[in-house]
């Protein structure tokens, strides 16, 4: 990683393979991640153990869908970094047509090398080579 200081990502999905995934991935790349299976768990924990420097979010979760979680997490954290992990990403256009400052995606299934460029370049404004 890019400096001393481990960065905290949220990581949430319904779906316990591609949280499992997530999680070791950026454990393995120094990160500290705490996870959450669905929108209601995940708001309960940025209320609990903020600060986050990065949520990756599914966008399909049955409880709240991603686009939700990240306008809620908005509310009280104007300059959050949002990155969605879909497979769906036709979804994030379906009520606006850009994403917002800050967010992006990455579509599904995600390479560990995928998923650790767009989390560098999320928080980093770059890849970092340490990390791939």
């Amino acid at each position: 990683m890019e400096s001393k200081t481990r960065h905290r990502v949220l990581v949430v999905d319904d779906e316990d393979s591609n949280r499992t995934f997530v999680e070791c991935a950026l454990r393995e790349a120094g990160y500290d991640v705490v996870t959450a299976s669905d929108g209601p768990e995940a708001l309960q924990l940025v209320e609990q153990r903020r600060p986050f420097d990065l949520f990756v979010l599914d966008v399909m979760m049955p409880k709240m869908p991603g686009h939700e979680l990240a306008r809620r997490i908005r509310e009280q954290h104007a300059d959050a970094k949002i990155l969605y992990l879909t497979g769906y990403s036709d979804r994030l256009f379906e009520e606006r047509q850009v994403l917002w400052e800050n967010e992006a995606f990455v579509e599904k299934p995600v390479s560990l090398r995928g998923l650790l460029e767009a989390v560098s370049l999320m928080l980093f404004g770059r890849t970092v080579r340490e990390s791939v």
